[in-house]
């Protein structure tokens, strides 16, 4: 009996070339919330930041570089991993946040949306090939993948291209010590509809949005220097409110996503979460397999935050992609082996994907 199965053919990434180490914030002013300076000196602010979030090391875009543009450079290379012809396309979906931040600007370009600049860079003529925004924070991309499965299922679609693209380093306050996670990149994926006799690629999905409390736990608000124009705002976060919301929600959505399929938990054999601080990643994956009373898998979690930091919706396609590369070390899938994306943020939002290699 055939099947009509949502398949990864290609993947693609644009891993930006400047590097901004943890030393780089060094001579930073960072202040607290309400202005005043921390009772603590910068390396001992870093040190605790590396500490908790493995972050070492991240990218920025140069500046000649937007947001469409890292996303255009990563569809070119997933659809060349795929060996697609782009005008065979049907759909554009590309994830993001703060749309075009132009270097050194304080304001957002979205209009026209960035599917349609990116659709325009890959020179795609072809008018049926629709291109939209999807914002869902910083699970957009794994949602947009959700929003394509559903498209070939329907056999709406035959061919996604699905690119989750940010420029954080744009929309950071430099008096905010968090601002010391984020970073930019772009992933991207194509994924077809197969017809097949065995069951592969995406295998069931599950997503939430929590909004009574938890809406405005990431938001745009003012830097922390008060003498700075208030009408300029930027990325700000609760982290402790994230994180308990996270190792709280995350494992639960994860294990509905899994339990729709048959997949036995001792077959899952890697789990692409969202790079957002590595000690709630581990945390959220140690409470995921809690809850089928197994121990954590050594090497189930593969991890990029330490050297490109946090870029929103492009760290798990980034990550899927270097790992099938062969980038990231003591990492590696193979053909049958079934694997999980996940990711949390905000809205506040959670999803996760069970795919078959």
């Amino acid at each position: 009996m055939l099947v009509t199965n949502s398949v990864i053919t290609g993947t693609g990434s644009y891993v930006p070339s400047l590097v901004k180490k943890n030393d780089d914030f060094l001579q930073h002013n960072f202040l607290n919330e309400d202005g005043t300076p921390f009772e603590y000196d910068n390396p001992t602010i870093i040190e605790k930041f590396k500490d908790i979030t493995g972050i070492v090391e991240r990218r920025y875009a140069t500046p000649d570089l937007n947001s469409s543009d890292l996303g255009h450079l990563a569809a070119e290379a997933a659809i060349a991993d795929a060996g697609i012809n782009r005008e065979k396309i049907d759909y554009i979906i590309v994830a993001h946040n703060f749309g075009d931040v132009k270097s050194a600007a304080i304001q957002s370009d979205i209009l026209p949306s960035l599917a349609s600049r990116i659709k325009q860079k890959l020179g795609i003529k072809n008018p049926n090939c629709v291109a939209y925004d999807i914002l869902f924070g910083c699970p957009g991309w794994i949602e947009g993948v959700i929003q394509a499965h559903a498209f070939l299922k329907s056999g709406m679609a035959k061919k996604v291209l699905v690119i989750g693209t940010e420029t954080l380093s744009r929309v950071v306050d430099p008096h905010d010590r968090d601002s010391m996670i984020y970073s930019d990149g772009a992933g991207a994926c194509i994924i077809e509809a197969k017809e097949e006799h065995i069951r592969r690629g995406i295998l069931s999905h599950a997503t939430r949005t929590d909004t009574l409390d938890e809406a405005y736990f990431l938001f745009f608000g003012n830097s922390y220097n008060q003498n700075e124009d208030p009408d300029v705002r930027y990325i700000k976060m609760f982290g402790r409110k994230i994180y308990e919301y996270a190792i709280t929600n995350v494992p639960a959505a994860m294990k509905t996503a899994l339990d729709l399929t048959t997949v036995d938990i001792h077959n899952l054999k890697k789990v692409f979460i969202h790079q957002a601080n590595e000690k709630m990643d581990e945390a959220i994956i140690k409470r995921f397999f809690r809850l089928y009373k197994v121990p954590t898998p050594d090497l189930v979690m593969p991890m990029s935050i330490h050297l490109l930091g946090n870029s929103s919706v492009a760290t798990v396609p980034t990550l899927y992609d270097r790992v099938l590369k062969g980038k990231v070390e003591n990492q590696k899938v193979e053909k049958d082996d079934v694997i999980m994306f996940a990711s949390v943020g905000a809205g506040m939002n959670i999803n996760a994907i069970v795919y078959k290699l």
